[in-house]
């Protein structure tokens, strides 16, 4: 039996040591680095068509029963309403003290029957109410290709469909015009003589579809879309350019959990696996892990939050709807500072931490210190390069006070004192003056990402 997480901490004293000194590697995305460059790769989604597989880098579960639509209002701070088949929403889940556990995209694929596909951080928090708790449901876990058991395929393949010429690819696949479908809905399609569903969203504000079905069907469904795609222009999409697709839409992929104290969360942890829990990277430091956690309202989650239901946190959430609260934005950095930092690899004395591009994530979840006037006013998450803006930036949660586009603010990168993460190596910490922008970047992208 593998061990728990709450032995792995006890072990080691408490979570914030555990986590910053990890020895497990950045995520990757365990699909081809690179087709051509991330460079030209990251234009195709601005410029022409993508085509990004997403069969491998993310945990599908698969919750089926008469209470399953019960299990996930209780746990979810969403709307359930209305939520019928062959409708997705973006799914939230806060602990019961109201801070951000995480979220995923929640498909309603028939009666009872339901996939929340995402990073495993929401999905294990949801597996573990559903089955502790009074809940007549069932549980499928296909988790990612990294964790899966070698030689399994995925249940599902999953290829997202990108860029301006997205529409009239599907067109030409499908062989007749695509049906109106609004934001996050779903629909069938036969391509290649094969039933396709698909879900319609947008990346980088860009029209979007996701395309998914059983495994057995993807090489197939890959093929066609491949020859169909020649005259738009497609362009195939590794893991480096996927990767750093979120800068451009401005969603952050793997906040902090907040499920290392608080009401149940010993027994939580006595159930998740040590495996699961991730590493800890960046400049900002404390000794209490409280002081990582987010509330949705920090990660521009509050449009999804809704009042209407009795969730777990509903009571603590409605107290930090009703407080001061920091704001999603983009920092984009100096690059006078940013070039400083790489020039200190090739000059005499200790380096600055490598930042690697497109993504400089070199922890699971990458936490650095943003202050101005020498006040802490912010953390910054997920940071890395956009080919389509020229600009390096990241996605930050800062105090309204400072989240004034044009606020000029200081980024501290690398850590001090160096943790012993694999991918840490000795290094100095160093100051990137950066500038506050809206949160999508990209003008496009802030207009037209949830376009009909």
């Amino acid at each position: 039996m593998s061990a728990s997480a709450f032995d792995a901490i006890a072990r080691v004293g408490n979570p914030v040591d555990l986590l910053r000194n990890a020895q497990s590697k950045p995520t990757i995305f365990p699909v081809t680095p690179e087709f051509s460059n991330w460079r030209s790769e990251q234009r195709s989604w601005r410029e022409s068509v993508a085509l990004l597989d997403q069969s491998h880098h993310m945990t599908d579960l698969f919750i089926s029963g008469p209470d399953a639509l019960r299990l996930l209002s209780d746990t979810g701070v969403n709307s359930f309403a209305r939520f019928p088949v062959d409708a997705a929403k973006q799914f939230i889940a806060v602990n019961h003290e109201g801070y951000l556990i995480g979220d995923a995209i929640l498909f309603h694929l028939e009666e009872q029957v339901f996939d929340l596909v995402g990073w495993y951080m929401v999905l294990d928090w949801v597996q573990f109410i559903g089955e502790t708790g009074d809940y007549d449901v069932t549980f499928e876990r296909d988790a990612n290709t990294l964790m899966r058991e070698p030689g399994v395929n995925p249940v599902f393949y999953r290829y997202e469909l990108q860029g301006p010429h997205a529409l009239a690819l599907m067109e030409k696949l499908t062989g007749a015009p695509v049906p109106p479908t609004k934001f996050f809905g779903m629909a069938t399609f036969e391509i290649a003589g094969v039933t396709v569903r698909s879900l319609r969203h947008g990346m980088a504000g860009q029209p979007g579809f996701e395309l998914f079905g059983p495994w057995a069907d993807g090489a197939r469904i890959r093929e066609a879309i491949i020859a169909a795609g020649e005259e738009f222009g497609l362009v195939l999409v590794g893991a480096k350019a996927y990767s750093s697709a979120n800068l451009e839409s401005a969603w952050v992929p793997s906040p902090l959990p907040a499920i290392f104290s608080g009401e149940q969360m010993d027994d939580y942890l006595a159930w998740l696996p040590a495996a699961r829990l991730g590493s800890l990277a960046g400049s900002f430091v404390s000794g209490r892990i409280e002081d990582y956690y987010l509330t949705p309202y920090d990660l521009g989650y509050g449009r999804s939050v809704a009042f209407d239901h009795d969730f777990i946190g509903r009571a603590a959430l409605e107290a930090h709807a009703a407080a001061e609260q920091r704001v999603k934005v983009t920092l984009v950095w100096n690059a006078d500072d940013l070039a400083a930092a790489q020039r200190s690899l090739v000059e005499d004395g200790l380096p600055a931490k490598y930042i690697d591009f497109p993504k400089a994530r070199y922890g699971l979840y990458q936490v650095d210190r943003v202050r101005a006037d020498g006040v802490d006013v912010g953390i910054s998450h997920d940071c890395g390069y956009i080919t389509n803006e020229q600009a390096f930036v990241s996605l930050a949660s800062i105090a309204a006070s400072h989240a004034e586009p044009g606020t000029e603010v200081v980024l501290t990168w690398g850590e001090e004192p160096n943790s012993a993460k694999p991918a840490v190596e000795r290094h100095r910490q160093v100051e990137i003056r950066a500038t506050v922008a809206p949160a999508p970047y990209s003008r496009f992208a802030r207009e037209n990402y949830r376009a009909g």
